[in-house]
C-alpha cells in the first residue's frame, strides 16, 4: 500500500534530484586518474572484443580500466568477467560511457580523452564479440533527473513524450533498430569466424508503482520506462536473430534486482547509489548477473 505523501516525501525529492546533477555532472566530466592499458593477453586462444556503452563500461563499480579515462571502464565490468572465464589470448574492453551506435564507427570525445570507433578493435583474428548499446540512441538515462516529481501518481515524462499521439522513445526504438542490425553486419563483415552476442539491459524498474520518493517517478511514468525497456530489449533480441548473433537476456534474471529491491540484492542502482556505481546503472552484482546472461549463450558454466 502506497503511504501518504508528505512535505518529508517532497523534501527527498529535492535532494535526490540535486543530488543525482551533481552526480551526473562528475560522470560526464569524467575521472582524472587511468591507468594505461591496452588489450590483455591471457594466454589462452582467440580474441574477444567487448563493445558497448556505460552499461558494459560500468562506471565506478570496481578500479578504472584502460584509457581513455573519460570512458570511466572498470576493472569488474562483465566483459572482464566474461573474459576471465574465457581467458582468451587477447581482450579488448573498448566499451565507453555515454557511447551510442555512432560511436562505433566515429570517435567518441569524453570529458577526459577521446575514444576510437569501438569496431577499430574488431579484427579478422576476433573470436568473441559482445555488443551492448542503443540506450543512449533512445536516451532513457538523460531524462531521469527532468522527470523527478513530488506527485506520487503522476506522469510527467509520459505525458510530454506521447504527447500528439507520438511516442517519442518507441520512435526512437524504431529509428535505431536498423543502425544495430547495421552494426552487427559489419561486425561479421570484419571479423567472419567470431561469435557475436548481443546483450540486453537488465530489469531496472519493478512491476507495480515504483518506490517514491527513493525513486521519486511518478507511477505512470515508471509504467511507462518499464516498458519502453521490454521495448528496447525486444528490439535488440529481434536484430540479433536477424543478423545471426546470439542475445544474452540480463531482463529476465534481473527481475526482483531492480532500483526499488533491497540494497543487498539488486542489480541497478537508484538515484542515490547505495554500492558503487552511477545511478541507474549496474552495480558490481548487476555486472555479475550481466555476465552469467552471456555466458550462459556460450553455453559455459
Amino acid at each position: 500500500m502506497a503511504k501518504k505523501s508528505g512535505g518529508g516525501g517532497c523534501l527527498a525529492v529535492v535532494l535526490v534530484v540535486g543530488l543525482l546533477a551533481f552526480g551526473y555532472y562528475k560522470w560526464q566530466h569524467g575521472s582524472s586518474s587511468a591507468p594505461p592499458e591496452g588489450v590483455d593477453t591471457g594466454g589462452g586462444s582467440g580474441r574477444y572484443v567487448a563493445l558497448g556503452d556505460s552499461y558494459t563500461s560500468s562506471p565506478r563499480t570496481g578500479r578504472q580500466a584502460g584509457t581513455p579515462a573519460g570512458c570511466d571502464r572498470s576493472d569488474d565490468n562483465y566483459p572482464h568477467l566474461v573474459s576471465a572465464k574465457l581467458k582468451p589470448a587477447q581482450f579488448a574492453d573498448v566499451s565507453c560511457s555515454g557511447a551510442t551506435t555512432d560511436h562505433l564507427s566515429q570517435a567518441q570525445k569524453t570529458g577526459n580523452g577521446t575514444n576510437p570507433p569501438q569496431l577499430d578493435a574488431v579484427t579478422a583474428e576476433t573470436t568473441l564479440v559482445t555488443l551492448g548499446i542503443g540506450g543512449n540512441d533512445i536516451g532513457l538515462i538523460a531524462f531521469a533527473s527532468s522527470c523527478a516529481t513530488t506527485h506520487q501518481n503522476s506522469a510527467p515524462c509520459r505525458d510530454r513524450l506521447t504527447a500528439g499521439g507520438h511516442d517519442q522513445l518507441a520512435e526512437r526504438i524504431d529509428a535505431t533498430a536498423p543502425k544495430v542490425g547495421a552494426l552487427l553486419d559489419r561486425i561479421h563483415e570484419k571479423a567472419s569466424k567470431a561469435k557475436v552476442v548481443v546483450v540486453g539491459y537488465p530489469t531496472v524498474l519493478p512491476d507495480g508503482n515504483g518506490c517514491w520518493p527513493s525513486l521519486p517517478f511518478g507511477a505512470g511514468d515508471i509504467e511507462y520506462f518499464r516498458g519502453t525497456l521490454g521495448k528496447l530489449n525486444k528490439m535488440l533480441e529481434d536484430q540479433a536473430d536477424a543478423h545471426r548473433a546470439g542475445y544474452a537476456d540480463t531482463a529476465t534474471p534481473g527481475k526482483g534486482h531492480d532500483v526499488c529491491s533491497a540494497s543487498d540484492t539488486r542489480w541497478v542502482e537508484g538515484l542515490l547509489p547505495a554500492s558503487p556505481a552511477i545511478p541507474l546503472h549496474p552495480n558490481a552484482r548487476g555486472e555479475q548477473g550481466m555476465a552469467d546472461a552471456v555466458l550462459a549463450v556460450l553455453k559455459l558454466p
